[in-house]
């Protein structure tokens, strides 16, 4: 994995700021995985794709995975921090997270990819989404099978337990009124919004420093992190 440049945050910012989060996801590992294709990356696993998506985000902006979600109870601010380190574990981007194959009443099943998520996004019925997920992950020839709730609810709950990168539960308790209630971390969601939060500052700074000097944004680009904060401290003065 590579550490993106500021550059690099230019171009995945202005690639992803309209896309979809799973668009954003892909575009986020292609520029840290450049030796890989958009192809092969949609084939990963979310376990595998999230536990990258994290590494990632540890390299580029630190390990705290601070977020503001509202307790169902009562609508108090509840703060989530999380250490992304101890979230994704230990080993490689590919170590872990990978997710074996599940066999549910005869039928095996891989884990589910972006590239499946990608499939089913538009489905509005809960039980369709479900069934086309199962059917896009079901290995070997097509069949006919009519999936039940139960068997849908089973091969559900064994891809979680085979992948859990693929959906990450936080369980939380309001302080205020005591509720507890689990929260899914949305990977993709902390890392564009650390995206989003650095080019607009890095925005800023390039057009107080082209308005005072006359610099390209290349040139300003090219600058050391500590030098362009030396010149913006000196406008500051």
């Amino acid at each position: 994995m590579r550490v993106l440049t500021d550059s690099d945050f230019l171009d995945l910012w202005e690639s992803g700021s309209r896309r979809h989060p799973l668009d954003r996801a892909l575009l986020a590992l292609g520029a840290a995985f450049p030796e890989d294709s958009f192809e092969s990356l949609a084939a990963w696993p979310i376990g595998r794709r999230n536990k990258a998506l994290i590494r990632l985000h540890c390299s580029c902006f630190g390990p705290s995975l601070r977020g503001l979600v509202s307790c169902a109870g009562c609508g108090e601010r509840l703060e989530v921090t999380l250490d992304g380190r101890a979230v994704a574990g230990e080993g490689g981007d590919d170590a872990g997270s990978q997710g074996e194959a599940i066999d549910v009443n005869g039928e095996v099943f891989r884990m589910p990819s972006t590239q499946d998520l990608a499939c089913v996004v538009r489905e509005t019925d809960p039980h369709s989404a479900a069934v086309r997920l199962a059917e896009s992950c079901r290995l070997g020839p097509a069949g006919s099978a009519a999936w039940s709730d139960g068997d849908l609810d089973e091969i559900g709950e064994r891809m979680a337990r085979a992948d859990p990168l693929a959906e990450i539960r936080v369980n939380l308790r309001c302080p205020e009124c005591g509720k507890e209630q689990d929260e899914v971390l949305d990977v993709v969601e902390f890392l564009w919004a650390e995206v989003d939060s650095r080019v607009r500052r890095l925005l800023s700074d390039i057009h107080a420093l082209a308005s005072a000097y006359g610099w390209s944004e290349a040139e300003i680009l090219s600058l050391s992190e500590g030098r362009r904060a030396l010149y913006l401290e000196t406008l500051q003065a």
